[in-house]
């Protein structure tokens, strides 16, 4: 087990629940929200359809999460601004540029442009999310290990907890995803290798196809592998499945030794088919509800992200030695 610097260890303490349990509510999705709100052409979508959407999650479902992924676009400084984050909750943002270049079968990740950890530092937010996505075999992988290591250094530099989001996918330029066993193997094995690089929190994939495999002993199962694959704490991410279907996946992975979960769209998806009172209204009862549940899960089962490091020696002469001019 690895230790923590100060730092980082406050930071993951303002972006968890009191016993040190993450329910984080994932709102960074930029490309996604456009074709969301509009799906018939996600051209119609305006950035201040996506802001407004952004302020009208984070105000209903206010004081539930123990902290919120934002973007920095549309989410981040705009919650800040208005007064709508609560002072209380963490803030993580994504570091990421929305979607990857390259080939599908070959995908390229990098940072948002004009965007750092430091910059992100230097706003007030708690942590920094890394999306990468990534397959052990493909053409990219040493792309995407380095950029993993070299964001794992800036964090260190700036003092900052770092989660890491994989999204793998399929090799097989006729098929996206990953299904049956083959997911298990590249989500275990990405996490093997990408955990060992320097992040603090590892935000996952549920590692079974749902679809194919009904089986929640191997789904238990998988998650345990996925536990001992990963070098640091991990939490789940929703990934875009139904409330019901993601609610019975938290058990099982909090069961497993989870940290708790990133949940986005199970949240609070069909709200972007709603306007006006009709939004509002699935917000504050059916969204906020939703959210209530799934913290109750991971206050309930989850692993304290603490037991996954050594603890700090803070003595009355730590300062002397602590990065930093």
């Amino acid at each position: 087990m690895k230790t923590l610097s100060i730092g980082k260890i406050r930071g993951l303490q303002q972006c968890s629940t009191a016993d040190g349990k993450f329910a984080i509510l994932a709102l960074d999705h930029r490309n996604n929200m456009r074709r969301l709100l509009h799906p018939e052409s996600e051209d119609l979508t305006t950035a201040i359809e996506i802001i407004e959407f952004k302020y009208q999650v984070v105000s209903a479902l206010r004081n539930i999460p123990s902290a919120y992924l934002l973007d920095p676009l549309f989410g981040a400084a705009q919650c800040i601004s208005s007064g709508i984050l609560p002072g209380g909750g963490g803030l993580l943002v994504a570091l990421e540029a929305t979607g990857y270049t390259g080939d599908q079968v070959a995908r390229q990740s990098k940072i948002l442009s004009n965007w750092s950890v430091n910059k992100i530092k230097r706003m007030g937010a708690n942590g920094v999310k890394l999306l990468v996505y990534y397959h052990p075999e493909a053409k990219t992988h040493h792309d995407i290990e380095s950029l993993v290591g070299k964001v794992a250094e800036d964090c260190i530099e700036a003092d900052i907890p770092f989660f890491l989001e994989i999204l793998t996918y399929s090799l097989d330029p006729n098929s996206s995803t990953l299904m049956n066993d083959e997911r298990y193997e590249v989500i275990i094995e990405s996490a093997k290798r990408l955990t060992a690089l320097g992040p603090d929190v590892l935000k996952a994939e549920f590692p079974m196809d749902v679809q194919q495999e009904d089986d929640q002993e191997k789904w238990q199962k998988a998650c345990e592998g996925l536990t001992q694959a990963s070098q640091v704490p991990w939490i789940l991410l929703s990934a875009s499945v139904d409330f019901e279907m993601f609610l019975r996946q938290v058990e099982i992975a909090c069961r497993a030794n989870a940290s708790g979960v990133a949940v986005g769209r199970a949240v609070w998806k069909e709200a972007t088919d709603l306007r006006d009172v009709e939004r509002l209204h699935f917000l504050q009862s059916t969204a906020r509800a939703r959210m209530q549940r799934i913290n109750q899960i991971v206050v309930d089962q989850a692993k304290p992200w603490a037991s996954y490091f050594d603890p700090v020696c803070a003595n009355d002469c730590w300062y002397k030695n602590y990065p930093g001019s």
